[in-house]
């Protein structure tokens, strides 16, 4: 098995805990039924598609989700420049998709915190791994580093 292709596993097994940890998170007994669920993603150069050019950085993504809100904190280091954008997108490890489904920040810095709202079907692909986060620099336009 190739680094890459180890690399996916790796994604696809954190993809896995998240969605199944998150599935798990039940509602609260009066909350009406808003599910809220904890989110984690390493973002790192090996996961994006492309390969990006140039790029050593790597960052995390921590989430809670409560309802269709997503309140969460983006913290990165060592990218090729400024992050440009930085969004949630539809696809599994070891695939891409450059339609983003949720813009999270533009242009962003490491360490903020936001919410941003998701549609309930992107909520319900979030819930269930069927997604990534990546960050865009001017260099790596397509997205420099991902989890």
């Amino acid at each position: 098995m190739g680094i890459r292709s180890a690399t996916y596993a790796v994604a696809a097994l954190i993809a896995a805990m998240v969605s199944a940890s998150a599935l798990a998170a039940s509602s609260a007994p009066g909350s009406r039924g808003v599910t809220t669920a904890k989110l984690k993603a390493f973002l790192t150069v090996n996961q994006e598609i492309p390969a990006p050019k140039g790029a050593k950085g790597s960052g995390t993504f921590t989430a809670t989700v409560t309802g269709r809100k997503i309140k969460f904190r983006l913290s990165y280091t060592g990218l090729t420049g400024a992050a440009t954008a930085a969004h949630i997108h539809l696809a599994l490890a070891g695939r891409a998709n450059p339609v983003p489904a949720v813009t999270l920040c533009g242009p962003c810095r490491s360490g903020q915190t936001r919410t941003v709202t998701a549609s309930a079907a992107v909520m319900k692909k979030i819930l269930g791994g069927g997604t990534y986060v990546n960050v865009h620099t001017a260099k790596n336009a397509g997205g420099e580093i991902r989890g």
